[in-house]
């Protein structure tokens, strides 16, 4: 199965080297050079979005909170930026995962591969008996990303429901960044991705907790990482 990827970039010498790269790899490459024009190709169909922060109009991470709106398809940040903050925008506004420029193709494929495989995954509907975790309002499916608080269904991005499943699975464990960034992400833990699950668990809060500066599902051990509370 050929996976549908959108590259929404301006620089037409990078897009141009992206969709050889990807078209080379197997997928099927759409183009767009700004937020606008991007917005209008995304559906079900797609399996991933390339997203320059950069560009003209409107800007990466607004294209990204307006694809948040309707989809979850992985969204894969490229940018000329590569500072903590930039990067933390980037994830806060629903983005998946971030790459610099300049790159390497072999990083590319690395990271689109990696989205993929999250996003096929947990898409896949199985023949077995849906089952559920269950605490305080919250129920969470077990099987693919349905999770509800009391009688409303929230949106959460594949990389936040699977942490709440994480913590869920087992409550008296205290996960510590490096725990959860290679349970989840799949990949090696570097210093820096500590603030990326500092960003991802800010945001599932901000989705669960009645008052997130107050989280009873999720509570923070200083010093040693998260647990998942028993309320």
């Amino acid at each position: 199965m050929s996976h549908r990827v959108l590259v929404v970039e301006d620089d037409l010498d990078i897009g141009d080297l992206l969709q050889e790269s990807l078209r080379r790899a197997g997928y099927e490459v759409l183009r767009a050079t700004d937020g606008e024009t991007a917005l209008q190709f995304v559906d079900s169909s797609l399996g991933l979005v390339i997203l320059d922060i950069m560009m003209p109009g409107m800007s990466g991470i607004d294209t990204c909170k307006q694809i948040r709106r309707t989809s979850n398809v992985p969204i894969l940040f490229l940018t000329a930026r590569s500072s903590v903050l930039d990067k933390t925008e980037g994830l806060l506004a629903g983005g998946d995962d971030y790459m610099s420029k300049p790159f390497s193709e072999e990083e590319l494929h690395a990271r689109v591969i990696a989205q993929l495989r999250r996003y096929t995954v947990y898409q896949e509907k199985t023949d077995h008996e849906e089952t559920f975790h269950v605490a305080g309002k919250l129920r969470v499916s077990d099987q693919f990303n349905e999770v509800w608080k009391e009688s409303e269904q929230l949106r959460l991005s594949d990389l936040e429901y699977r942490i709440l499943k994480l913590l869920m699975s087992k409550r008296s464990k205290i996960f510590s960044a490096q725990n959860i960034y290679e349970s989840v992400w799949g990949q090696p833990y570097f210093y820096c991705s500590n603030n990326t699950v500092m960003v991802h668990i800010r945001k599932l809060r901000a989705k669960i907790e009645d008052d997130p500066a107050q989280p009873v599902y999720i509570l923070t051990e200083w010093g040693r990482g998260y647990r998942f509370g028993t309320s």
